[in-house]
């Protein structure tokens, strides 16, 4: 929709997974797409900080929270223990973002997935990845899930 409106929009492809050819059936204009495809979660936002910051970008869809690996994890060995890394990395990057989203007025869109904690007993079983940064610092969130299939004739 950004597009059609004349915007410039950009696409942070952390997972290495979108299809052009279901992009461009949804309605995006990839050929005047901007992606990048990081290697890690601090180039990811470095990127969108760039890109931000540049003003000439209307919107910003980072895909997704989950595939924003930080370096040290990368480079550590399987099995590594690195609690609270990625959530760091997501809430120092969040105050850097914070102030020149609103001065620029560019809408960032970070996609996550829920997990499940293990061993909860009472309350939601269901969690984000990253922290508790993108829940603070987020103007909207929505919990988008399939709940049925749509019928033509519906």
């Amino acid at each position: 929709e950004m597009q059609k409106l004349g915007g410039t929009a950009a696409f942070i492809d952390a997972e290495h997974a979108l299809d052009v050819q279901y992009a461009s059936k949804l309605g995006v204009n990839v050929p005047e797409l901007l992606i990048s495809q990081p290697d890690t979660g601090e180039q990811a936002l470095e990127i969108t900080d760039a890109l931000v910051r540049s003003g000439s970008i209307d919107m910003i869809v980072i895909d997704s929270v989950a595939a924003l690996v930080p370096k040290a994890e990368i480079e550590g060995e399987m099995g590594d223990s690195l609690p609270g890394l990625q959530a760091r990395l997501m809430s120092q990057a969040l105050r850097k973002l914070t102030g020149t989203i609103k001065r620029t007025n560019c809408l960032v869109i970070f996609i996550n997935q829920i997990r499940m904690k293990i061993g909860v007993m009472f309350g939601n079983p269901e969690t984000t990845t990253g922290g508790n940064a993108l829940k603070f610092y987020a103007s909207v969130r929505l919990d988008i899930r399939r709940i049925g299939s749509i019928k033509k004739n519906d």
